[in-house]
């Protein structure tokens, strides 16, 4: 399910690249069959020729089964590298950077958004990360941030209800809320939640840009531009007025303004697209599971269930770039010194081998750690930020509001994407 219809990937706090966007994790086990030698050099990884982007976009789970069952790792020439699909080989690479890095050549991310902190290793990630201070943790969330949420998502909740059955949960609820939220906490005083939703799109559509699509570079590029305007004019005025935005606490540091822009812009894209997806697929899958939509009305506990739930089932960012150090064997896979690579999460968190009945939404499921967030250095910093706008304050509140939602039977929905995957189009009715 990805709200944008070019694949791609980002997350708020994720990254997407090139052709495509990865991560690794390796168990260091022997392949079926295989010898003590080959253990030790790896075979080479099976070419998945068979796999194609549109296929992806339109479906990604019935080829990651297939990838799975083949192998944990594929060269996929559609999308110019390897796949990564099982959970214990995307574990791995979350967490170990000396081979597996972040800071991939090459990337589109990069192009399209500047040198972030989702595209550099330690110790230089880590400047970039402590410099957002205080903003996204969950003492702030709680203490300023929950209520401003609650303010915009009555707004918006008002305005769906407004337009009345038929209107759109994606684009007329979820994504101006999102985008509200985001806005604010960037600190961009200077811009709509409107600027929010096209700066985050055209700069992602950049991040997924495969076919090299010269119209969709010029539009990134716009937006681009945009984003840096308003940053320049928003940061001498937060230094002489803070509040507790994220540009408010850049505005005190020694930070290069080249890292302040790059970082602001990723968080543009993931930081918009996250929770939005989030939100919109979890009510899809309770509006479509009736059993599992009463009993998360009649316990407040598992609104934060419902959606850990949905982020392992459909990862909201779907896969996500690293590139090899040095020569790998990853689950007994042997990936060359400079291997472009894929981890993907949305297939990580299907793997039969450590969830039951994978394919299946099922908030009762046994509790298993998922990675729909990432892991390791670069687990997702964003995350508190989209448990608090879906989790405690949306669901509780909109299903209090109009407690008979349901999914409109007359115009279906959409679900698309595979970097970013999420609802294109999901109308609903009351009443």
């Amino acid at each position: 399910m990805s709200a944008s219809n070019t694949p791609t990937a980002t997350c708020p706090f994720s990254g997407a690249t090139s052709a495509s966007s990865a991560v690794e994790e390796s168990a260091g086990g022997t392949a079926a069959g295989a010898s003590p030698a080959a253990a030790m050099t790896g075979v080479e990884a099976p070419v998945a020729d068979w796999v194609t982007i549109p296929d992806l976009h339109a479906d990604p789970f019935p080829i990651y089964q297939r990838m799975r069952s083949e192998s944990p790792v594929h060269w996929v020439p559609a999308v110019n590298r390897y796949m990564v699909t099982s959970y214990a080989a995307c574990h791995e690479i979350e967490q170990d950077e000396e081979r597996f890095s972040a800071d991939e050549n090459n990337s589109l991310m990069k192009r399209a958004m500047g040198h972030s902190m989702l595209r550099k290793d330690n110790p230089k990630h880590q400047v970039d990360r402590d410099s957002y201070g205080s903003t996204l943790r969950p003492g702030t969330i709680k203490k300023h941030w929950n209520e401003i949420f609650a303010v915009n998502h009555e707004k918006y909740l008002s305005e769906l209800v407004a337009k009345g059955p038929g209107a759109d949960f994606v684009w007329d609820y979820a994504a101006p809320y999102t985008a509200e939220n985001l806005r604010l906490i960037c600190g961009f005083h200077n811009a709509s939640q409107q600027d929010m939703q096209r700066w985050s799109q055209t700069m992602i559509d950049g991040t997924g840009n495969y076919a090299d699509d010269p119209e969709i570079w010029d539009k990134s590029a716009a937006s681009s531009a945009e984003v840096d305007a308003a940053i320049d004019e928003m940061l001498p005025y937060l230094a002489k007025n803070p509040d507790h935005s994220l540009l408010s606490g850049l505005a005190s540091m020694p930070i290069p303004l080249e890292a302040i822009r790059a970082n602001l812009k990723m968080t543009i894209g993931g930081g918009l697209n996250e929770p939005r997806d989030v939100l919109a697929t979890t009510i899809w899958a309770l509006l479509n599971h009736p059993e599992q939509l009463e009993a998360v009305k009649n316990d407040a506990k598992l609104h934060a269930v419902a959606f850990e739930e949905s982020v392992r089932w459909v990862a909201p960012i779907g896969m996500y770039p690293r590139e090899t150090t040095q020569d790998v064997v990853l689950e007994g896979v042997h990936l060359p010194k400079g291997s472009r690579l894929g981890v993907v999460l949305g297939a990580a968190n299907r793997d039969p081998e450590v969830f039951e009945d994978p394919e299946s939404f099922n908030i009762f499921r046994p509790k298993k750690p998922h990675l729909g967030f990432g892991g390791g250095v670069h687990f997702c910093a964003g995350t508190w930020i989209a448990r608090a706008q879906v989790a405690q304050i949306a669901m509780p509140a909109l299903l209090e509001r109009i407690p008979d939602l349901r999914l409109d039977p007359t115009a279906p929905s959409i679900d698309a994407g595979w970097v970013f995957r999420g609802m294109t189009k999901m109308p609903v009715t009351w009443g």
